[in-house]
């Protein structure tokens, strides 16, 4: 299985519960909407970290920003939660999905269900499509339930692993100082 990673700490119940499984997956850093540069390194060490704690194989795809650019172009002016994240996150996974078909993989998955700010229903949906269309197979998961979310702050905690606080654009990035100017304010 390839796993789509976008965050070390994401990654660690994924693996968890896959291993649990039987699933071995190799991690997938394709993450071209992470921003400023400084962001994109530490979380990409993050995850290098990670494999190399717990011996994880990893591919990393540096390239594509222009191309995740041009797939978000349209919805620029929206926020968190909107369109424009849609976009993001299908684009993410339609290059994971290449990337599975093209080097001989069965099935790719992401961890991006593993937040409890993502809707695992529409990256499940839109996995699952992506996977009809390419002729691979997509498992869909909800990595946060059952306590996942807490599960990956605890393990990131023992692993000593950067955790973000924002989901990776700069749109994203600017709505958080926002948040956080407006509570520090009252």
């Amino acid at each position: 299985m390839l796993l789509h990673v976008c965050c070390a700490p994401d990654a660690t119940v994924a693996v968890e519960r896959l291993r649990e499984t039987g699933i071995e997956p190799v991690l997938f850093f394709y993450n071209p909407n992470i921003e400023p540069e400084e962001e994109y390194e530490r979380r990409l060490q993050a995850v290098v970290k990670l494999c190399e704690s717990w011996d994880l194989k990893l591919v990393v795809v540096k390239k594509g920003k222009e191309d995740w650019f041009r797939s978000i172009a349209d919805f620029l002016h929206l926020g968190e939660k909107s369109r424009r994240c849609e976009e993001c996150i299908r684009h993410r996974l339609i290059v994971t999905a290449q990337f599975a078909r093209d080097k001989g993989f069965e099935t790719f998955a992401t961890t991006l269900t593993t937040s409890p700010r993502k809707d695992a229903k529409l990256i499940n949906s839109l996995g699952n499509k992506i996977a009809k269309q390419l002729g691979i197979l997509y498992m869909p998961s909800d990595f946060k339930k059952r306590n996942g979310f807490l599960r990956s702050v605890q393990l990131s905690r023992e692993l000593g692993l950067y955790r973000q606080n924002y989901c990776g654009c700069l749109k994203s990035l600017q709505e958080r100082m926002k948040k956080d100017a407006l509570r520090h304010s009252q």
